[in-house]
């Protein structure tokens, strides 16, 4: 898949384009993305998604929504979805004020010369999201881009089969510790990446050595408490390796002074695993317990020790 990070880079031709920001590539959006695929082979004619980065909700708005997903992640994400190209248009401040025709006229048109469009039926863009379907068909009309709006996936999550998989749905899944839910939302574990940083050495202390993660700007991290999952070493590296896992998110009660934190004990690793100053990627499979205090360092570590065979359980390893 070709990456194209600037209109510089852009090879200009007669694609179909999804237009989307795709933040954790959910179901949803792999319906959009597909449909452009299946779109563009039937015309012969490359498939193009049109992405965002930043998120132009964390330049328009006071409090940005948390990420789903790394830039890195959402890419791969789409090149496994069949897209022959991905244009990563940057967005900031003189972006947020281009007008709905001009974006069709000089970015859909002008530098990628797009034939057809795929969008969700509740697509909006332009200066203060002024635009909708409606317009993007009246000013594509007059080039003779075609728009393609597809319905909103609607499956049950949470017992709410009226109301569509989004990320905004999806984010709130994991802000609750929901990550079941949010695997079936998002058909793949929400996943939270960052570089392993220097702890305090409780864990190791303890006989659970733990990798400290320095989380990327604006991770959606789950709620606080125990998770079973998998830790993944330099996921986009050729040596990538990947460890069943249990983590914990929260401050640690049973210590006084601590900060919030994302920390993984990798199950069956091997005994001098080093993965400081690494990249590395927790999969947050499901919730085992909510965050504790205990009166006892043997209480914590018998609690480890049970959390450790649970994350087994729900990983499947027994």
């Amino acid at each position: 898949m070709k990456r194209w990070y600037s209109l510089n880079d852009v090879e200009r031709s007669s694609p179909v384009v999804a237009i989307g920001v795709y933040d954790g590539v959910h179901r949803g959006h792999r319906v959009l993305v597909r449909r452009a695929v299946e779109d563009a082979r039937d015309a012969g004619v490359p498939a193009v998604v049109l992405t965002f980065d930043p998120n132009p909700a964390e330049v328009v708005r006071p409090d940005p929504p948390t990420r789903l997903s790394t830039l890195a992640q959402r890419l791969l994400l789409l090149e496994s979805l069949g897209v022959d190209a991905t244009f990563v248009m940057p967005f900031d401040k003189q972006a947020s004020r281009q007008e709905p025709a001009a974006f069709v006229s000089e970015i859909l048109v002008g530098a990628l010369g797009a034939s057809a469009v795929v969008v969700g039926e509740n697509f909006r863009f332009g200066h203060r999201a002024a635009g909708d379907v409606a317009e993007l068909r009246s000013v594509g009309g007059r080039y003779g881009m075609s728009v393609d709006a597809v319905p909103l996936l609607r499956e049950e999550l949470l017992g709410r089969p009226d109301v569509p998989i989004s990320s905004t749905e999806i984010r709130g899944l994991v802000a609750t510790g929901d990550v079941a839910a949010a695997t079936r939302g998002l058909a793949r574990p929400h996943r939270v990446e960052g570089a392993v940083v220097q702890g305090d050495r409780r864990g190791r202390e303890l006989g659970y050595p733990t990798a400290n993660l320095h989380t990327t700007t604006l991770a959606a991290i789950p709620a606080d408490g125990v998770y079973a999952g998998r830790m993944v070493v330099s996921p986009y590296g050729s040596e990538q390796v990947t460890y069943p896992a249990a983590i914990s998110v929260g401050d640690n009660p049973t210590f006084p002074d601590q900060t919030r934190r994302v920390e993984a004990y990798a199950i069956d690793a091997p005994a001098d695993l080093d993965v400081y100053d690494t990249h590395v990627a927790i999969d947050f499979v499901s919730r085992l317990r909510r965050q504790i205090a205990f009166t006892s360092t043997s209480a914590l570590t018998k609690q480890m020790a049970e959390d450790v065979d649970a994350a087994r359980v729900h990983l499947g390893l027994v």
